[in-house]
């Protein structure tokens, strides 16, 4: 859960300056790991959502007084009291999972070329990305094959011709399959750089998902970035996603 979220979802904003500050801590807690925060500390979580300017004694008086804090190891820091914790951990017990957000900063497929597409396109750009931030460089590869796939399928569905790409069990043919159809066919209208780019891709994900004495580096990934990005916004386009 995402700060923003737990802002709304707790209706955080209509609360008084000391539950605000109560509340926060307890989101620095389970998120950040922060067991102790001082009045500054407080006032600066307040400030920083733009949810008032507090005055720092002030707060500090009311943090001192409070039922719900407890003295922190040095002089001035102060705890959330046992209390309060089990009650919050009552109201919000998705604070103690484990998020399956997968942040990235947008290496390979910029966040402006899959955001507000589909959720599950989103996923997989996300994951390509930060598989790649993350030196995950075989991974990265056969996500980005699948990405291919995904949206060669897609395209060719849009267009209507997807009995071009499937067996006579109606089944579709495997990306090598897909691919050579798509690097001839006319009605799909591969452009010239895309029809080598996803013969590339398609190699780079086989080589890390069935290759047994291959690894993939990041020289390898990198050289293909470019065009894989040209590609990803080419077939969205064709698949009817991006207009």
């Amino acid at each position: 859960m995402t700060l923003d979220k737990y802002i709304t979802d707790s209706g955080l904003a209509e609360f008084d300056e000391l539950d605000k500050v109560l509340y926060l801590a307890f989101y620095h807690l389970k998120k950040n790991s922060i067991t102790e925060f001082s009045q500054a500390d407080a006032a600066k979580w307040i400030r920083d959502q733009n949810m008032g300017n507090p005055n720092v004694s002030r707060l500090g008086t009311k943090l001192k007084n409070s039922r719900s804090t407890t003295r922190g190891s040095k002089a001035g820091m102060f705890c959330l009291h046992h209390k309060l914790l089990t009650e919050l951990d009552g109201k919000f017990p998705q604070l103690s999972q484990k998020s399956q957000e997968v942040l990235d900063d947008g290496t390979i497929l910029p966040p402006a070329l899959y955001d507000k597409t589909r959720g599950y396109i989103e996923s997989l750009a996300k994951q390509i990305n930060r598989s790649y931030e993350e030196n995950i460089f075989d991974g990265c590869a056969v996500l980005m094959r699948r990405l291919e796939e995904v949206l060669l399928i897609l395209s060719y569905e849009h267009l209507g011709i997807a009995a071009e790409i499937k067996d006579a069990a109606g089944q579709y043919l495997l990306l090598e399959g897909i691919v050579k159809n798509a690097q001839g066919n006319a009605k799909l209208g591969l452009s010239r750089n895309a029809k080598p780019t996803i013969e590339a891709i398609r190699k780079l994900g086989n080589y890390s998902a069935h290759k047994v004495t291959y690894t993939c580096k990041r020289e390898y990934i990198k050289e293909e970035i470019t065009d894989f990005r040209a590609l990803v916004d080419e077939l969205l386009h064709k698949a009817g996603i991006l207009k």
